[in-house]
């Protein structure tokens, strides 16, 4: 490779890199906030988040709740409850928040 093609090519690559970098962040998850929610919750939107967490510690007796909150991914509304159970161990679980129905109970890395 000539001295010449090395600066083209090292910007098509860092082109390249940047556009894969901003198509994952299109892909993540938004989170909502205060005022979004509490409008969601009164047009019916979403169920109330008191449910989802007496779901997410009754599968876990005995857990702790450490985080909640409500997220959009894919036009989807979902609840990330994080607990901590008794044996000390982390879990994620995702509620759809129009249903309640259970999308994904993990331990949290």
């Amino acid at each position: 490779m000539t001295a010449s093609k090395r600066p083209h090519q090292c910007f098509v690559y860092c082109l390249l890199a940047t556009c894969a970098v901003m198509a994952c962040t299109v892909c993540t998850a938004r989170d909502l906030n205060q005022d979004e929610v509490l409008e969601l919750r009164q047009q019916g939107v979403i169920l109330p988040l008191e449910q989802f967490i007496g779901l997410a510690l009754g599968r876990y007796p005995g857990s702790k709740l450490l985080e909640a909150e409500l997220e959009e991914k894919h036009d989807v509304l979902v609840y990330e409850i994080e607990l901590l159970t008794a044996d000390q161990v982390v879990r994620e679980l995702k509620f759809d928040a129009r249903d309640s129905r259970l999308l994904q109970d993990k331990e949290d890395d």
